[in-house]
């Protein structure tokens, strides 16, 4: 569920390129009117823009809004201006490339079988090279195998669960953590990376159920590194996504200090997916708005994009 607020009355590419390009001449850049505009565009709005931008004043607007603005600010509206797939593509090559092992898995295992697919697609023809590979390059062991498994077709989506096959699911991933010595991490990469989310939230209950204690505290004390972290962001986004990225949202601000780059990847990422969710869960966990909380961590320009983002508290 987006949160975005688009103009009610349709708004004309061309006029939008036409203010952009005002905003762009003269000494210093419009950023306000920039913000204004862009903030309150969709995927397809903004790919219309930049059409229109191109056959009119002969350039490209993602060139020209780069060297317009700078800094956090510069970051966010030049990941803003691609589409959901486009972006997800960006994000994690850059995180692979840089061994952001962590943004990447976050990524790839909080996104749907088919937000993955589109985003595969987009990935190859952005930098030649699939997916498949660059994770083969950037990852290893079990945090690999996971990755890989996941990325793969067959995908499953379904929303149906067979709850037999759920509860043999809870029991043989007992039987290769908590009842062992050892963990046979097979099984864990083929149920978690195989199942669909509505399966594998209805595995975690039937383990909690069976064995009185939570899978997600199976998974914690049975594997480690990014290959656990893999694990939780595939368990808890099949429970509840938005009451996962609230908390990915608090912790990068709480504290001294703000990790801007999880910020906008979060809020830049999930506006047009499920920003109404997030906000939510954020509200009811902290007890106090995301909105509010945004605002106390950043300023200028920067928070005023993010907020227009977010839109209103509640």
């Amino acid at each position: 569920m987006s949160t975005l607020i688009v103009p009610p009355v349709p708004v004309s590419p061309r006029d939008d390129a036409i203010k952009l390009h005002r905003a762009f001449k003269g000494f210093g850049c419009d950023t306000a009117a920039v913000i204004e505009i862009l903030a309150h565009r969709d995927a397809a709005q903004r790919a219309l823009i930049q059409q229109e931008y191109g056959s009119m004043f002969s350039g490209d607007i993602l060139k020209r809004l780069a060297s317009e603005l700078s800094g956090d600010l510069e970051k966010a509206v030049m990941l803003w201006m691609h589409d959901p797939a486009g972006r997800d593509a960006i994000v994690t090559k850059n995180a692979l490339s840089i061994n952001n092992l962590k943004a990447a898995t976050e990524v790839i295992c909080s996104r749907t079988p088919s937000q993955i697919q589109t985003m595969k697609q987009h990935y190859y023809s952005r930098f030649g090279v699939h997916l498949e590979h660059d994770i083969g390059r950037h990852t290893s062991g079990d945090h690999k195998k996971l990755l890989l498994g996941y990325v793969s077709p067959p995908w499953n989506e379904s929303l149906e669960v067979d709850k037999l096959i759920a509860e043999s699911d809870a029991k043989a991933l007992y039987n290769a953590g908590v009842k062992r010595l050892g963990t046979d991490e097979n099984t864990f990469i083929q149920i978690f990376g195989e199942r669909s989310r509505a399966h594998l939230a209805y595995v975690a209950a039937a383990y909690y159920h069976m064995y009185g204690h939570s899978l997600k505290k199976a998974v914690k004390k049975e594997t480690s590194g990014n290959f656990e972290y893999g694990l939780l962001t595939l368990l808890k986004c099949s429970e509840n996504p938005g009451k996962y990225f609230a908390k990915i949202l608090h912790n990068a601000m709480k504290g001294l200090g703000t990790d801007d780059s999880t910020l906008i990847r979060v809020i830049v990422t999930r506006t047009e997916i499920d920003m109404q969710y997030i906000k939510a869960e954020y509200a009811k966990k902290y007890r106090k708005s995301l909105v509010d909380a945004v605002h106390s961590d950043t300023s200028g320009n920067y928070r005023t994009f993010l907020l227009s983002l977010l839109g209103p508290k509640y």
